[in-house]
């Protein structure tokens, strides 16, 4: 079967949920999967169910800010570390036979110069023959929408937040 390339972007709620709908039915059917996650620290909800489920997961656990809040330094050093975290994706992708990887929130990080683009088109355009891939967040890039089989945009028309209130742990994180 051959790998096709998932993105799941836009401005509504959704997204990493997708992505973790598609990593458990992959692993439901005995699919190897690694959901690697750009810009969140790691303590998400899903991330512990994942972990407790067995599923492989990676981050940058230390980065806790949201880049608007970095200084140039931290930036630079954020950069650096998300870069060696979709280096260390794709190697264990090519070596280690996963079924499927999610790269999610990897869209703002390429739109943030945080991750190479190009690094990442790339690899979707050599990645193994039977690798499915999904890419979430917002602003997708026309040479990834060209690149992808699926592109699947959620779109909001309400959310809480909108009026003041927080991002809930259970239901947003």
């Amino acid at each position: 079967m051959a790998g096709l390339i998932h993105i799941y972007c836009g401005e509504g709620k959704g997204k990493t949920s997708a992505a973790l709908g598609l990593a458990l039915r992959a692993a439901g059917a005995g699919m190897q999967a690694l959901f690697v996650q750009f810009l969140k620290d790691g303590s998400s909800s899903e991330i512990a169910l994942l972990d407790r489920l067995g599923m492989e997961t990676a981050c940058c656990p230390h980065l806790r800010k949201f880049v608007f809040q970095m200084s140039e330094a931290e930036r630079l050093q954020a950069g650096e570390e998300y870069s060696r975290l979709l280096t260390a994706a794709i190697s264990r992708c090519r070596e280690e036979g996963f079924g499927l990887l999610v790269l999610d929130e990897v869209l703002p990080a390429c739109n943030l110069g945080l991750v190479s683009e190009t690094a990442l088109a790339d690899f979707l355009r050599s990645k193994p023959r039977d690798l499915e891939v999904a890419l979430t967040g917002r602003e997708p890039s026309p040479a990834l929408l060209e690149l992808a089989d699926y592109v699947t945009e959620m779109k909001k028309h309400k959310h809480p937040y909108d009026r003041g209130l927080q991002a809930r742990k259970g239901i947003e994180f």
